[in-house]
């Protein structure tokens, strides 16, 4: 009895269970399905977002790719660049150097061309206070003459003077060439020479500033070959010719002594 009441319990209890458990079943599937298309469209959106993780990627790729090669052209570029100018530079320097060169001899050829003009053209010269143009060459002769004679070598400056005279006769030289050229030949005791230098000198530039000298010289040059007379008549010529030069003051003491 006891056991049938047990059954009975026990199956009556089944049924009223029996409607709950499966609703509890019914509940358990719909929220799986809800999480498989949760998760379904987690994996979607994971998916899109892996898609344009990759995409970006690649293109960061490519980009970081094209970045390189343009590096690699911008060395190239500038290794040329720096190629190119080590050669303008070593181009400017060679350059530089021939300019040096030209400017170098430019001068000197500008110095040569100057050298051989000084040479040869007439210059303006004043000697015992006249002013003329002469040929440097005559002005290097006279020069070398005048520099002997004031050496005292009187036998060579006279002919340095006689050869001067005869190479340049009409030079502005010529007075002054005179003048030495008698006071050498005086020197030398060669008396009836140098009269007739200084004679000479008188003769053609009797206004020259030397020409008190020479006719003072004159009279020296006679009184030397003992031509007292002629000597005081040069005098006194010197005395009425050049009363203001120093020529006349010695010709007047010269004079006192011959009389």
């Amino acid at each position: 009895m006891m056991r049938a009441t047990s059954l009975a319990r026990a199956l009556a209890v089944a049924a009223l269970l029996s409607p709950l458990a499966g609703q509890a079943q019914f509940f358990s599937d719909d929220e799986a399905r809800r999480a498989i298309l949760e998760l379904r469209q987690r994996m979607e959106v994971q998916r899109q977002f892996d898609e344009r993780l990759q995409g970006d990627l690649q293109r960061a790729t490519e980009e970081n790719a094209q970045l390189r090669r343009s590096i690699l052209e911008l060395n190239t570029q500038l290794d040329a660049l720096r190629g190119e100018l080590a050669r303008l530079r070593g181009t400017d320097e060679q350059l530089t150097r021939d300019v040096s060169d030209l400017q170098r001899r430019q001068k000197d050829v500008a110095v040569a061309v100057e050298e051989r003009l000084r040479r040869i053209e007439p210059i303006t010269v004043n000697v015992d206070g006249r002013e003329f143009v002469a040929d440097p060459n005559e002005q290097r002769e006279f020069e070398a003459a005048l520099a002997v004679f004031r050496r005292s070598d009187f036998a060579a400056s006279q002919n340095a003077f006689t050869e001067f005279l005869r190479r340049h006769p009409q030079s502005g030289y010529r007075p002054s060439a005179l003048f030495w050229l008698g006071n050498a030949q005086y020197a030398n005791r060669d008396y009836r020479g140098a009269l007739g230098s200084f004679r000479t000198l008188i003769q053609t530039a009797p206004d020259h500033s030397r020409a008190p000298e020479a006719v003072l010289s004159i009279a020296n040059c006679q009184i030397e070959l003992k031509e007292n007379a002629a000597a005081r008549r040069t005098l006194e010529d010197l005395v009425k010719a050049y009363p203001q030069s120093e020529a006349a003051l010695a010709a007047r003491e010269r004079l006192a002594r011959l009389r």
